[in-house]
């Protein structure tokens, strides 16, 4: 089971990596959100900055969906998210190893590897 901490060493581990001040966590990567706390907005409620929840970049629909309809346990969405490259992930649901290939995936696809040379 990860957690919070969990992403922030994982996150933190990259090249290149700025964490953006949050009441969670918040990583970029060349100015751009790879995985950040989820900002749960329930209708007439103040929005709840989910530590339990991470928000990754996936790249492109295809991948979304594949991740969501494989692994609903793990992966969810909202309609605030539809049409964005973005998949929450339920951080108890995923161990340690997973998380590490969930982030880094993520940072890569946001251009992480780009600054590797830099």
């Amino acid at each position: 089971m990860a957690d919070a901490d969990d992403v922030r060493r994982i996150a933190l581990s990259l090249p290149g990596v700025e964490e953006i001040e949050s009441d969670g966590f918040d990583f970029r990567v060349g100015g751009k959100g790879f995985v950040w706390s989820y900002p749960e907005r329930v209708p007439g409620r103040r929005r709840v900055i989910r530590t339990d929840v991470a928000v990754l970049f996936v790249g492109d629909e295809a991948e979304k969906q594949a991740l969501l309809l494989g692994e609903a346990e793990v992966f969810f969405t909202t309609p605030s998210y539809d049409g964005w490259p973005f998949v929450m992930l339920r951080l108890e649901q995923v161990d340690d190893h997973r998380l590490g290939e969930l982030v880094t995936d993520a940072w890569h696809m946001r251009g992480g590897a780009d600054t590797m040379g830099a």
